[in-house]
């Protein structure tokens, strides 16, 4: 009976009023930064010219900004963004570790590592680069997660550690790649950096079909992870396969990661600011909290990008930069006020 009551508890909360409330409001973030995103730039142009451009038949100089520069930019970056988002709202249920973002344990890392591979040494094989990007993140996140749970089992803070040497070796192993190919390495520094200056169709077309295959797949993910909440032996008594969930999750959030990595290059931080202030928003219940964290995430990075690019201007500040001057003192902040409780 108390397991009923945990469920109904996780299914019927008063707190729903204010969730549609937050995801209203996130949806309107969104379509005001696809707004700004499109208006913004070297060259100002006005909503009335942008649509316009948009839906006119004129080839202008407006259109070719618009439709040619600013619009796969802006739909590339609400990818990016709900793809991070996801994955890291994912891999903080997964290890309950508000923590856990694709970029600080390492998934980033691992799809960095293997794009870096691509880039560099197999250049003509560039259509393989998200696939490959996922294996990476893939693998670095089984290896975190195997490593933070031999012995006692996985607290949040063997995770992050667990997370650090791992980033640490794959770091060391980027970094001895370029050095061995200096000569390539000039077109992989501002993919390291994280941005997505010069994002066009292509790129869009690139991660569209991992990004959709990854976020529908996100709806089916809403369940087992709601039931992960309640605790393994709840789970187990409602005759859930808790470790197929748990490692069919892992794979999910990598594929997220790894289609975002990709194309935008190491952007940090989405997964982890996102999820924990969506969380603090409208609680744990996936039902609300995956999609509210992919708009999110998709506004935080299109927004972000907005203000690399016209702050600084001429100069273009990679947004990757930029976001980790705003996720490295929440990181600290969550740290500083307990963010994460020892187990």
């Amino acid at each position: 009976m108390q397991i009923k009551d945990k469920v109904v508890q996780i299914q019927s909360d008063p707190r729903n009023k204010k969730r549609w409330l937050v995801a209203v409001i996130a949806f309107c973030l969104v379509i005001t930064a696809v707004v700004l995103g499109l208006i913004t730039g070297a060259v100002n142009i006005s909503v009335t010219d942008v649509w316009n451009a948009l839906f006119g038949n004129e080839e202008t100089l407006h259109r070719q900004i618009v439709y040619e520069l600013r619009l796969p930019r802006v739909l590339t970056g609400l990818l990016v963004g709900a793809c991070l988002a996801s994955a890291g709202a994912l891999l903080q249920g997964i290890m309950r570790n508000p923590l856990a973002d694709p970029g600080i344990i390492g998934v980033s890392s691992g799809a960095g590592f293997v794009a870096v591979i691509f880039m560099i040494l197999f250049p003509a094989q560039l259509k393989f680069l998200p696939l490959g990007a996922f294996l990476g993140a893939l693998v670095a996140a089984l290896v975190v997660f195997g490593l933070a749970n031999i012995g006692s089992g996985g607290s949040p803070y063997r995770i992050i550690l667990s997370g650090i040497a791992v980033n640490a070796l794959l770091g060391a192993g980027t970094t001895g790649i370029m050095i061995l190919n200096s000569d390539s390495v000039q077109a992989v520094l501002p993919w390291l950096a994280g941005g997505l200056s010069g994002r066009s169709w292509p790129h869009f077309y690139t991660i569209l079909p991992y990004a959709s295959i990854g976020l529908i797949l996100s709806v089916f993910a809403i369940k087992p992870a709601n039931l992960l909440l309640l605790g393994d032996e709840v789970a187990k008594l409602l005759g859930h396969d808790v470790e197929k969930s748990r490692f069919l999750l892992i794979v999910l959030a990598a594929f997220l990661a790894g289609a975002a990595v990709s194309v935008a290059g190491l952007v940090g931080f989405v997964g982890l600011v996102v999820p924990h202030i969506i969380r603090m928003l409208v609680g744990n219940d996936y039902r609300y909290l995956l999609p509210i964290s992919a708009l999110g995430g998709g506004f935080l990075v299109v927004f972000a990008d907005i203000l690399a690019r016209s702050w600084f201007d001429p100069i273009e500040l990679p947004v990757g930069i930029l976001l980790a001057f705003v996720g490295a003192p929440f990181f600290l902040y969550l740290l500083h006020t307990g963010g994460i409780k020892s187990e």
